[in-house]
């Protein structure tokens, strides 16, 4: 009876006692979550889209979760020490939506695990080893915005028949804009068109690039995401609509902002999937080995109101392709 007893409690021991202490501490322990982002303005739906899922996953704020946001408000001078703020609050996981905010809090701290949300190219930014196996304390959701600005240089010079130059407006202080611009150079060869690289560092470069790209005779420009440029979607798309610039972006709201074309991932549905990394992470999960997930629902949106101010006429073919059409 005894080695019975003594076997009993090894097993009881090893089985039961660690997931019974990792429940007890998760039930007693108030986690706290860093979330970094622009401001509450850009992309409320996908923000409001995380939380949801946060709370659809059994966390409560305020009893078993704090969020603490932390808002750039464009000024991305204020990243690292950002990031250093939620370091030195000792939170649990920091949520880093996209590559700038991710290069910060992985300047930041090797150890907090961290979340992105919509990455546009983590393994060419140096963020993740790869997307099977991250490798670090990082790992997330990916836009797979360098497939995707491939794609959407294809839907331009199928929605502008005769398209042979595009200009691409591109921020080199995103990490994922070096990775993104030489996928459009590379797709661009494929598709005979001729890419015009054109770098912008701050909003007071604006009028200077659209003023290169009409002066080099671009027929199209693809604008890159970055926040910069999201928070600044309707300059952009009137800028655009002043030089009879047709243009292409990722999200869409630079079409509903008045741009020509969008093309892109459904945000909302990554922030609401990235509720589930930090669920997994809080539950004892290393980030280093759930893999890199990639987007999966993308949408066309075309705005015909700027096609009719840019004289121009969207073949049915495309019509028939779009998600979404603002008349």
């Amino acid at each position: 009876m005894t080695s019975r007893r003594t076997f009993l409690a090894t097993v009881t021991g090893g089985l039961l006692a660690a997931p019974l202490a990792a429940r007890a501490q998760q039930a007693g322990k108030v986690y706290r979550v860093g979330f970094m982002w622009d401001s509450p303005e850009m992309f409320p739906a996908a923000i409001e889209a995380f939380h949801r899922g946060l709370r659809d996953l059994g966390w409560v704020e305020g009893q078993n979760i704090v969020v603490e946001h932390r808002w750039s408000q464009g000024r991305f001078d204020r990243l690292d020490e950002m990031a250093q703020e939620l370091v030195r609050l000792k939170v649990d996981v920091i949520v880093a939506p996209n590559s700038i905010y991710t290069g910060a809090a992985k300047r930041a701290t090797s150890t907090i695990p961290i979340v992105f949300m919509v990455h546009a190219d983590p393994i060419g930014s140096g963020h993740v080893a790869s997307l099977a196996r991250p490798g670090s304390n990082i790992t997330g959701l990916s836009l797979m915005m360098t497939e995707t600005n491939a794609k959407a240089l294809e839907l331009l010079k199928d929605a502008i028949p005769g398209l042979s130059r595009v200009a691409v407006i591109w921020d080199p202080a995103t990490p994922s804009h070096g990775p993104g611009l030489k996928a459009a150079e590379a797709m661009g060869r494929a598709l005979g068109l001729r890419i015009q690289s054109v770098p912008v560092r701050s909003t007071t470069e604006f009028d200077g690039a659209f003023s290169t790209i009409v002066r080099d005779r671009a027929g199209a420009v693809l604008v890159l995401s970055t926040p910069l440029f999201i928070a600044e979607a309707r300059r952009l798309a009137e800028l655009a609509i002043q030089q009879k610039v047709a243009t292409m972006f990722g999200p869409s709201a630079h079409a509903e902002a008045g741009g020509l074309l969008s093309f892109g991932p459904d945000r909302t549905d990554l922030f609401r999937r990235a509720a589930a990394y930090v669920d997994k992470i809080l539950k004892g999960a290393n980030p280093a080995d759930l893999p890199v997930q990639q987007a999966t629902k993308f949408e066309l949106v075309i705005n015909l109101k700027t096609a009719k101010a840019l004289g121009l006429t969207i073949p049915q073919s495309v019509l028939l392709r779009a998600d979404q059409i603002i008349n």
